[in-house]
């Protein structure tokens, strides 16, 4: 029998589910976080007020929003969603919850870009209202033109009556929390020790430092101001990945999921 006439050689079963499994992996990054499997690990991070399908539909448009998030580390890009969910915080700028970023500094064992989490200051004061220890926390910012005084010692004392508009020059930052217990604390950083943190972030020149500047200050200052608050778990756990971030050490993000992902190259 010629070689033309020969019969096709049957596929071994191995082959068919090595060709099956890889039809039906997903395309891209997007399809690959709305795939069932990835739902059933958000599902199990999220607290019961989340919904896996919201968080997914969020996470997509962050891709389709950031195109360079699509291009990183797939690992660390799900256990940051991940760790973002055991938050109970939505990415994005819509709340300001957090923020997704790809960090070029911090190269994945694939030669991708990690992806850091980045905690937004409505994030932390969610965070630390949940926590039932505050009943109250919030952050300003203030203009020249205030009238605007403090001071620290046995009597503390904060008053701010805003005067100036928003176009005014930023001149200092604070935070106030009010404690369940009728006690309250605040905080107070100038523009100059806002700027400073700044410029040794990592993400200084980038992201939410750029688009939200003064979200970013208002953070700052909630974050140093937590050191004198009783703090939840979760409110921890959000200050050590945020100081991470900028810092630009690596959150081991990647470590978080136990199965392996892959998408199918274009």
């Amino acid at each position: 029998m010629s070689e033309q006439n020969q019969p096709p050689i049957a596929k071994s079963d191995l082959e068919k589910t090595q060709l099956t499994n890889q039809e039906k992996k997903p395309a891209t990054l997007a399809e690959l976080v709305n795939s069932q499997k990835i739902k059933n690990q958000l599902a199990m991070a999220l607290p019961k007020h989340m919904n896996p399908d919201r968080m997914a539909r969020i996470v997509t448009t962050e891709i389709r929003k950031t195109p360079a998030l699509a291009d990183s580390n797939i690992q660390s890009f799900l256990g940051a969603v991940v760790q973002c969910s055991q938050l109970g915080l939505e990415p994005g700028g819509a709340l300001g919850h957090a923020y997704l970023l790809p960090f070029g500094n911090g190269k994945a064992k694939d030669g991708k870009s990690n992806v850091q989490l980045i905690i937004g200051y409505r994030g932390m004061i969610d965070l630390a209202r949940r926590s039932g220890q505050i009943i109250s926390i919030s952050a300003r910012t203030v203009r020249e033109g205030d009238d605007f005084h403090y001071e620290y010692g046995l009597n503390e004392d904060l008053k701010h009556t805003p005067k100036a508009d928003e176009s005014a020059q930023i001149t200092y930052v604070y935070a106030v929390a009010r404690l369940k217990d009728g006690g309250s604390q605040f905080e107070v950083m100038t523009f100059n020790q806002i700027e400073s943190v700044r410029k040794q972030s990592k993400a200084g020149d980038k992201g939410p430092w750029i688009t939200h500047w003064e979200e970013m200050a208002k953070k700052t200052v909630i974050r140093r101001l937590f050191k004198y608050l009783p703090v939840s778990i979760e409110i921890q756990q959000a200050v050590i990945l945020d100081e991470k971030a900028e810092a630009g050490i690596s959150q081991d993000n990647e470590m978080i999921l136990d199965a392996d992902f892959s998408v199918v190259e274009a």
